[in-house]
């Protein structure tokens, strides 16, 4: 189940919150906790027994780890059982066939895969579980005893299965006393229905576009109907689509945490207005950033400790990052891309781009963020190098082609609004309204809740048309 999706917006979201707050406050962390484990079960049953046995293994780890505070070796093999625990599950469930594939290959073997199922949303909950017994060896959290508790703070449904990554530390005290009123239902509301539009009306029409260009380049074997400048366009429609698409459910995922009385951390501060790589990265996925910063980088020594070292780390960081995305070459070319692009940014022309005007430095963020995305798409690096090749010249329909402006024809209002609104245009308009007079504010209100109405109708009817609505991280 997915949240862009008619059984979530008019059955299981609405019979949640109406439960939710009649009962009382003592109940309801079990009933989250029952919503939570219904959702996950909807489309793969089998692997809540995975889940469960994940939160049983960090819970019962964070137990003894009270129990036996005052020995540090004995809080240290708890610690090191649960990493190894999770990281064992995670790498077993999403990379065993990868290592199968990557050992044929290398050794000419023809070892038969496992051909296992990805369990959804393994990579969020693996590292939530780990981060929680991590805080806890470090005595940053309090030991949660209460095993129904915990479960509920693992399995929440709004981020289970894409983030953000929410830390045990964030909601500790909101699991156990919350406050719960209009004013946080209203914005909850207000930011879930932000990003259901953004996933629905921008992210599967410009990923529409995106699959239209790529098919173009897939079934012709000439490729003689895509251009330089129309490849350049699927990658750029790409990057919208994954930036609408991924930040919607983030978007939607702390909307309804604040209508549940709880809230998470932001996961996304519009990184397309990067003017730098080292930007890009501090505004995108910003809870998988600083999990690896404060549970890898940092303990490796981080920058302090000579630059060898700290290359090491970033190499470290930066492989790890990209596999933790997938499990393919592709992903960890990726992850080196960043890390190679942010130790160049550091040591070589860091300083002299900050002097360049912003817009230059826009520029050269979005050429390499639009470039890298097209080396996180294509899992197999022979459609990797077919598409390159297209970029840059080396094949194809020339700099530009006649179905360049097909599309710009047929696709420019949704282009011109996906690039305004990756942004910061709506905060900024918010910033403006707060000046207005009260009569102002009011009319203002009233217009807003109009477009909220007719864009929820807009949005439905693509839902109930069943047009393209795919989710791209649903199994990170």
């Amino acid at each position: 189940m997915v949240f862009s999706s008619i059984p979530f917006l008019f059955f299981f979201l609405p019979a949640c919150l109406i439960l939710y707050y009649l009962v009382p406050y003592k109940v309801k962390n079990y009933v989250l906790l029952a919503f939570s484990l219904i959702f996950y079960a909807w489309g793969e049953p089998v692997y809540i027994v995975l889940m469960l046995f994940a939160s049983a293994v960090d819970y019962t780890n964070g137990l003894l780890m009270e129990r036996f505070g005052t020995s540090a070796g004995r809080r240290k093999l708890f610690l090191c059982a649960s990493v190894v625990i999770n990281l064992s599950m995670l790498g077993f469930f999403k990379y065993a066939d990868f290592l199968v594939e990557t050992v044929n290959v290398l050794l000419r073997l023809s070892v038969k895969p496992l051909g296992l199922g990805l369990p959804v949303g393994i990579s969020f909950f693996t590292f939530q579980t780990m981060s929680y017994s991590v805080d806890l060896y470090r005595k940053n959290v309090k030991v949660e005893k209460n095993y129904f508790t915990y479960l509920t703070y693992v399995s929440m449904f709004p981020q289970l299965i894409a983030g953000p990554i929410v830390r045990f530390a964030t909601v500790n005290e909101e699991l156990h006393k919350r406050h719960i009123g209009w004013n946080d239902f209203v914005q909850g509301t207000l930011r879930f229905m932000q990003g259901l539009f953004k996933k629905v009306l921008i992210a599967n029409n410009v990923g529409a576009l995106w699959e239209t260009i790529k098919g173009a380049q897939a079934v012709s074997v000439s490729v003689e109907n895509v251009s330089v400048a129309t490849a350049w366009l699927g990658a750029l429609c790409f990057t919208l689509q994954l930036y609408f698409d991924f930040s919607a459910y983030s978007d939607m995922a702390i909307g309804m945490g604040q209508m549940l009385g709880c809230h998470y951390p932001e996961n996304f501060r519009y990184p397309l207005s990067s003017v730098s790589v080292t930007d890009f990265w501090r505004r995108w996925h910003i809870s998988l950033s600083t999990w690896f910063r404060d549970y890898v980088y940092i303990p490796l020594g981080g920058n302090r400790a000579g630059t060898v070292r700290h290359l090491r780390n970033m190499f470290v960081v930066w492989f790890l990052t990209g596999l933790w995305h997938g499990a393919a070459w592709n992903f960890v070319l990726w992850g080196l891309y960043y890390g190679v692009l942010l130790t160049l940014e550091k040591y070589v022309w860091g300083e002299k781009l900050a002097k360049l005007p912003g817009w230059i430095c826009h520029l050269y963020a979005v050429v390499i963020v639009v470039f890298g995305f097209v080396i996180f798409v294509f899992d197999d690096m022979g459609q990797l190098g077919a598409y390159l090749a297209l970029m840059f010249g080396v094949s194809g329909n020339g700099l530009l082609g006649s179905e360049l402006f097909w599309y710009i024809k047929n696709y420019a209002p949704l282009l011109i609004a996906a690039v305004l609104l990756s942004f910061p245009l709506y905060p900024f308009l918010k910033r403006k309204a707060e000046s207005l007079p009260r009569w102002g504010k009011t009319a203002l209100s009233l217009i807003g809740a109009a477009g909220y109405a007719a864009l929820f109708v807009l949005t439905t009817a693509y839902l109930v048309n069943d047009t393209y609505n795919p989710f791209l991280y649903f199994r990170f």
